[in-house]
């Protein structure tokens, strides 16, 4: 874990505990190529480490393979899919996806993608830190992929199914995702899935507005400093931490947070800078 990824987790659990609610946790591990050997212990670890409590069992989606197989296939008996065979490469200088393979695959002896049909029209939701956000779906991006072509499936499906499976209400998240709800609200809706409320964070930058997760030299979580990297996240999520708490316990940290907490001063833009 890394700053931008502890300050996400922070908003979320602190938005969970002062409504009285359960914050769950969960591994999304569909990528299984590039899972790093031991990653997600690693997490579980520095979670622990800075005081997170969950609740319920932790959800691994490489276990539920069959809930997204039968969404999938829900999907494909009422003609809303179709196989595309164009390839990252092929797509490279397209904003959108154009649509190529709607009628059927522009290539029949390669390895297809599984792409949802969007229809057009907008997408219009209220954002319970950035406000209102329209989308429309379709000019924006296309007919969406649900299953890539190596078979593993996309985050999109994964993510929507999951949250419906587990009941969840709320969604708090960075912002490098907003323009991706648009899209989850879209398969919900096809679905029959109740739709959460959404809250996207700031995203945390490097000076020059490098997403931090990608920077060479992000600030890590660091479970020895537990203590003084809470406050500080504290203090980015619109908190004013009292001098007081740096000299307490990881507990007393987080009581008071709970009972501050106030989605509305957390700062209403995409990116937040940090410095050093």
């Amino acid at each position: 874990m890394h700053l931008g990824s502890l300050y996400t987790a922070v908003a979320s659990f602190l938005d969970a505990r002062a409504h009285g609610g359960r914050w769950l946790l969960r591994i999304e591990d569909l990528d299984r190529p590039r899972e790093v050997p031991g990653s997600a212990d690693g997490i579980l670890r520095t979670l622990e480490a800075f005081g997170f409590e969950w609740d319920g069992e932790i959800v691994c989606q490489r276990d539920r393979t069959r809930l997204y197989v039968d969404a999938l296939q829900t999907l494909e008996g009422r003609s809303l899919t179709f196989q595309c065979s164009c390839s990252r490469l092929q797509l490279e200088d397209e904003t959108r996806y154009p649509g190529t393979c709607r009628v059927r695959p522009a290539a029949s002896s390669v390895p297809t993608a599984t792409r949802l049909r969007v229809d057009q029209g907008s997408i219009l939701f209220r954002d319970r830190i950035q406000g209102s956000y329209r989308q429309d779906l379709a000019a924006a991006v296309g007919d969406v992929i649900l299953k890539r072509r190596d078979q593993i499936f996309a985050y999109l499906l994964a993510v929507v199914v999951d949250d419906g499976a587990q009941g969840v209400s709320h969604v708090v998240r960075g912002a490098d995702l907003l323009d991706n709800t648009p899209r989850q609200i879209y398969l919900q809706g096809l679905l029959g899935l109740p739709l959460p409320a959404y809250a996207h964070v700031p995203v945390l930058t490097e000076p020059d507005d490098t997403k931090l997760a990608k920077s060479r030299r992000s600030v890590r979580a660091d479970a020895d400093a537990a203590l003084p990297q809470l406050l500080a996240v504290f203090s980015m999520l619109g908190l004013a931490p009292p001098d007081p708490l740096a000299g307490g316990s990881l507990n007393d940290a987080w009581a008071w947070a709970i009972g501050q907490w106030n989605v509305e001063k957390v700062p209403k833009r995409l990116n937040m800078r940090v410095n050093g």
